[in-house]
C-alpha cells in the first residue's frame, strides 16, 4: 500500500500530465501547387428529394425504419463546421426548405459563406432531374425556378452542373442545360461500366462534350465522369457509423495510425492520377445523406490535409468543383471530344437501366399532363397578372419541379413516395384550376367591368 506522501507525489505527477494541453491546430490552408499532384477534396452530400422516403420525410428525418436520413441535420451541422475553419469548403445542390426555416442571423451567415466561396451552390435546380423520362421543357422550368431563387437570395449564378446520380446522361443536358445555362463544367457519376473501364485506360473520363450538331462548338462544355460513382475512394468514409479507419493521431492512445492513413491516401491518389489527365484529381468526399454530423468528416479531412502535406508526396487541399474546373482550364490540356449521349446505362454485365423508361406509366402520364396544364395556366396568369393572395401557379410549379427528380418521374421510387408526388401535383392542379377558371372568366367578361376582381366562371373544365 502506498504511503500518503508517495500517493500525493504520484497524484501530482498525474495532474501535471493531464493538465498539459494537447490542442492541435491543423494546417488546412494549402492551395494548388503546380509541381505536385493536387488532390482536390470536395465535401458534398447527395440528398434525394424523395426515393425510399418522401421529400418531407427525408428533410425532417421521419420514417427512419426505412432509411436513417435527415437533411435538416446535415445543414444544421454543416454551418458551424464551416465557420470553425475558413479553409473548409462544401457544395450543396438544393436547400430551399431549410433556408426558409432559418433566422435572419443564420441567413446572413450563410450568405457570407456563399460569397466567400466556402459554400458553393451547384446545379441550382429544384432537384437533380432525370435525363431520359422528363420533357425538356420541364427540365428547363425546374432549373429556372431554382436558379431564380438562388439569384434572388444570394445574387449569384451556379457555375457547375452536378448530375451525379441520374441513370445515364443525355446530350441535351450537355448543351441545353449545361453550356446554354452558362455552366463552366458538368460532372456526373453514372456511365456504362464498360465505357468507364475503357475511358480509364484512355484517360478520357474527362472530355469536351459537344451535345448539339447544329450548335457545334458554341454549345460545348467540359464534362467529367467520376472513376467510381460519386463516392470517396474506399477507406475514406467518415460518417460516425462508417467502417473506414479514422485518422488517430494522439500518441497517448492506442491505434495511432497517421503513417498508415497517409500511405493509404497517397496510394489512392496515385492510382486515380494514373487514369486522369493533368496533375489535378477530384475526390468526392461524401455520398447519399452523409454529413449528418459534419464535424466527423471535417475533423478527419483536416488531419489528412495536414499530415499528407507534411509528408510531401502529393498536395491535398479543400476544394470545390469551380476551383477544380479553373485548375483544369489553367493547364491548357487538350481533351477528347464527346458528341453522343451516355445512354443506355449499365452498372454491371446484363444489368441495363432501361426498364425505368416505362416504369410507373400512370405517374409519367400524370406529370406530362400537369406540365401541359401548367404551361397554359401560366400564360393566363401572365395576361391577368399574378396574385399573391389569390390562386396562382406556384404550388403546381413546385410540385412539377420536384417530380422531375431522378427518383420521381423515372419511377424508381417506392410506391408511397410515388403517391406523394402525385398528391403534390393534385394539390397544385386544384389551385391552378381556380386560377384558370377566374382568368378565363375575366377575359370573357365585358370591358365595362374594369379591374375584373371577382369574375364569375360560367363553365367547368374537363379533368384529364
Amino acid at each position: 500500500m502506498a504511503t500518503p506522501s508517495l500517493f500525493s507525489l504520484l497524484f501530482g505527477i498525474i495532474l501535471i500530465h493531464v493538465g498539459e494541453s494537447k490542442y492541435m491546430v491543423y494546417n488546412t490552408s494549402q492551395g494548388i501547387l503546380p509541381d505536385k499532384l493536387n488532390v482536390h477534396l470536395v465535401p458534398h452530400t447527395h440528398d434525394d428529394v424523395g426515393w425510399l422516403k418522401t421529400v418531407d420525410q427525408y428533410y425532417v428525418g421521419s420514417n427512419n425504419s426505412i432509411q436513417g436520413a435527415c437533411v435538416q441535420n446535415v445543414l444544421d451541422s454543416l454551418i458551424p463546421a464551416l465557420l470553425a475553419d475558413k479553409n473548409r469548403k462544401f457544395i450543396y445542390a438544393f436547400f430551399q426548405r431549410w433556408w426558409r426555416d432559418q433566422s435572419e442571423a443564420v441567413q446572413t451567415t450563410v450568405k457570407k459563406l456563399v460569397n466567400s466561396g466556402q459554400l458553393e451552390l451547384i446545379n441550382g435546380g429544384m432537384c437533380m432531374h432525370d435525363e431520359a423520362a422528363p420533357h425538356y421543357i420541364d427540365m428547363i422550368d425546374q432549373t429556372t425556378l431554382g436558379h431564380r431563387f438562388i439569384k434572388q437570395e444570394f445574387g449569384v449564378n451556379p457555375r457547375i452542373g452536378w448530375q451525379i446520380d441520374p441513370f445515364g446522361h443525355s446530350a441535351v443536358q450537355a448543351y441545353l442545360l449545361g453550356a446554354e445555362v452558362g455552366f463552366d463544367s458538368l460532372f456526373f457519376g453514372r456511365i456504362d461500366y464498360q465505357d468507364r473501364a475503357k475511358r480509364k485506360t484512355e484517360k478520357s473520363l474527362e472530355v469536351v462534350w459537344r451535345g448539339s450538331k447544329s450548335l457545334g462548338s458554341s454549345a460545348q462544355i467540359f464534362a467529367g465522369a467520376f472513376p467510381q460513382n460519386y463516392e470517396p475512394p474506399p477507406g475514406f468514409y467518415f460518417e460516425v457509423n462508417d467502417a473506414s479507419p479514422v485518422v488517430q493521431d494522439d500518441i497517448d492512445l492506442f491505434d495511432y495510425n497517421v503513417k498508415e492513413r497517409v500511405n493509404d491516401f497517397v496510394a489512392a491518389a496515385v492510382a486515380q492520377a494514373n487514369i486522369t489527365r493533368t496533375n489535378h484529381i477530384m475526390w468526392t468526399m461524401g455520398t447519399d445523406f452523409k454529413y449528418q454530423y459534419a464535424h466527423t468528416w471535417f475533423r478527419n479531412m483536416d488531419k489528412l490535409i495536414h499530415y499528407v502535406n507534411m509528408d510531401g508526396r502529393v498536395n491535398a487541399l479543400y476544394s470545390t468543383p469551380s476551383i477544380y474546373t479553373d485548375a483544369k482550364f489553367a493547364t491548357n490540356m487538350s481533351w477528347p471530344l464527346k458528341t453522343e449521349d451516355y445512354f443506355p446505362y449499365a452498372d454491371r454485365a446484363n444489368s441495363y437501366w432501361t426498364g425505368y423508361f416505362t416504369s410507373r406509366p400512370s405517374l409519367k402520364r400524370y406529370v406530362r399532363a400537369m406540365s401541359g396544364y401548367y404551361l397554359a395556366a401560366r400564360q393566363l396568369e401572365f395576361f391577368r397578372g399574378k396574385s399573391i393572395s389569390g390562386p396562382n401557379t406556384d404550388s403546381l410549379a413546385d410540385a412539377l419541379a420536384i417530380a422531375q427528380h431522378h427518383d420521381a418521374v423515372s419511377g424508381t421510387e417506392k410506391q408511397h413516395v410515388a403517391n406523394d408526388y402525385a398528391k403534390r401535383l393534385s394539390i397544385g392542379y386544384d389551385e391552378a384550376e381556380k386560377l384558370v377558371s377566374s382568368s378565363l372568366a375575366c377575359l370573357v367578361e365585358s370591358k365595362s367591368k374594369a379591374g375584373c376582381r371577382n369574375p364569375i366562371a360560367k363553365f367547368q373544365q374537363a379533368r384529364t
